[in-house]
């Protein structure tokens, strides 16, 4: 054995208690099953009233505004409340960088963005009616009140429906093959939202479930501790409030404006705090014991992010998520028609609207130093097609920046559409009637077209393929203690870590001093080791010939 592997694995454990930790859009489907009851969230169950009992929501509502008409007769403010957030308007600043962000403004490399193929997309918004730039965002009851508090169970969106539900069930062959909700039955039920409720869209971003986000599908209704220790539906229970506080309708965390530490890390569950970190509740200390392990683990909270730990895979739920979207393989046709490939176990890995994908389970994360700083892509950003993959969300952090913690990410590649003489990204049009609708007509001219005209952008009328890849931390499907990531998964030279720059890891990296302070520590313990044994083995027959 050499001695540096010799020292790395004497010396490694002794020295860490002194070495610092790091040196310098989608269909909504009717949810199987009922709710999961008693989800804890940032307010007590329960509650002063039985919505059931309200003449005003005993009523054969028409449509979804109907229901909130009724809803604004006692919460008079709620809809001016909604109308304040980043889930109504998808229309946010950030305040540290300047840029003009929200669901409506930016590019991604899933369906590409969301201006010109607003009745798909607003399927989930909270909100009814959002089928193009005339939708009136100060009208009280476009807001949609039952997406996030009905607890019936029977309460969803029409996926083409502009945010509106089904008013009339769809039939074949005379039978009824989709119900539409009851509207009443949903009114009378309301509550606290529960994961269900903000799953039917989080759990579905980018198209399917699971697809977008990685650590969130729906797995999450009703996982085990296994899955997910704070949202384990027979355990702690956790809704997504619990640590997305609110206040006035206004939710903590957002991937818009990431806050990756929390240095206070006082404030408890059901107090209003900045944002939804792992530190508001468990402290600077999460680890309690005095034990070597727990006192280098807390040594650790400084520059590694409780998630790089605390979340070793990502969609292990049984549910997979899609790591790769080719646009360019989309438009191929079978006999004039479109056509799917699906794998083994029936999952599309081809689609000619589409393209191929990727999909995978238990994913490990990438890990990257990250500060909370994202700058995200549009139609003003160009970039040099020569330094493809190109970031569309570019994420900031180093070794010595003092925000910045080690972070898993998920990192979603693709190759999509660009302006091949601009250098930079174009809106796509790929939804509607027309042949301008890329999963209509097939034409990346009409459609990238339509999409810049509908954003009131120019574009040079060419276009190319780029590789492109897209940064999601993850944050979700927390582990069991017992299933961390064990200190030998990244303190080693093929670990976790092992491509992560720009700072010493004891057991990944080598230093001739730290080598040379191990060899002598290891010889001196050696020598006393021999010293000891050579006194013993001398008083021993001392006392022998003394007897």
């Amino acid at each position: 054995m050499s001695p540096v592997i010799l020292l790395r694995r004497l010396l490694i454990p002794a020295l860490l208690l002194f070495i610092p930790a790091v040196v310098p859009a989608v269909a909504q489907v009717p949810p199987k099953g009922p709710y999961v009851p008693g989800q804890v969230g940032s307010k007590p169950p329960g509650g002063t009233a039985d919505h059931g009992k309200f003449e005003a929501l005993k009523q054969d509502f028409k449509s979804g505004p109907e229901v909130t008409k009724a809803c604004l007769g006692c919460h008079t403010e709620a809809s001016h409340q909604v109308m304040k957030t980043l889930h109504w308007n998808w229309d946010y600043t950030n305040q540290r960088t300047g840029q003009r962000l929200g669901k409506k403004n930016v590019i991604n490399d899933f369906c590409a963005s969301v201006t010109s193929n607003e009745p798909r997309c607003t399927s989930c918004h909270a909100g009814y009616g959002w089928k193009d730039a005339t939708f009136d965002f100060r009208k009280p009851e476009n807001v949609d009140c039952l997406i996030c508090h009905d607890r019936s169970a029977t309460y969803w969106k029409n996926p083409t429906g502009a945010g509106h539900p089904l008013y009339t069930p769809i039939m074949r062959d005379g039978q009824v093959v989709t119900p539409a909700p009851d509207l009443g039955k949903a009114a009378q039920s309301v509550g606290l939202p529960g994961r269900e409720n903000c799953g039917a869209c989080h759990f579905y971003g980018g198209g399917g479930d699971g697809v977008k986000h990685g650590s969130l599908d729906s797995s999450l209704l009703a996982p085990g501790k296994q899955l997910d220790v704070h949202m384990d539906a027979k355990g702690l229970n956790f809704a997504c409030t619990a640590c997305h506080v609110t206040q006035k309708h206004q939710w903590d965390g957002s991937r818009y404006d990431v806050h990756t530490r929390d240095d206070k890390g006082q404030p408890k569950p059901g107090q209003r705090r900045d944002v939804a970190t792992c530190e508001s509740c468990h402290g600077l200390k999460p680890h309690k014991s005095w034990s070597v392990t727990d006192l280098r683990l807390n040594a650790h909270v400084d520059k590694i992010a409780c998630q790089t730990c605390h979340v070793p895979s990502f969609a292990r739920g049984g549910v997979p998520t899609k790591m790769r979207w080719d646009w360019s393989t989309s438009g191929r046709l079978r006999d004039g028609k479109p056509f799917q490939i699906r794998d083994d176990k029936g999952r599309p890995i081809y689609e000619s609207i589409k393209g191929d994908y990727l999909l995978a389970e238990n994913v490990m994360p990438e890990y990257h130093w990250f500060n909370g700083e994202i700058i995200y892509a549009n139609a003003e950003r160009v970039f040099d097609p020569a330094k493809a993959p190109i970031p569309i969300n570019p994420i900031s952090g180093s070794p010595d920046d003092p925000k910045a913690r080690i972070w898993p990410f998920k990192v979603m590649t693709g190759k999509q559409p660009y302006d091949s003489v601009q250098n930079h990204f174009v809106y796509l049009h790929v939804f509607g009637p027309t042949d301008a609708a890329y999963w209509r007509g097939f034409n990346w001219d009409k459609s990238i077209s339509a999409g810049m005209a509908a954003m009131g952008l120019p574009w040079s009328g060419k276009f190319d393929f780029i590789e492109t890849k897209m940064f999601w931390p993850q944050t979700h499907m927390v582990a069991p203690k017992e299933q961390a990531v064990k200190c030998g998964e990244c303190h080693r030279t093929d670990g976790r870590l092992a491509t992560l720059a720009g700072f010493y890891m004891p057991g990944r990296d080598s230093a001739r001093w730290v080598d040379l302070i191990g060899l002598s520590l290891i010889g001196l313990a050696l020598a006393g080791a021999v010293g000891h044994a050579t006194m013993r083995l001398l008083f021993g027959r001392r006392k022998e010939t003394h007897s």
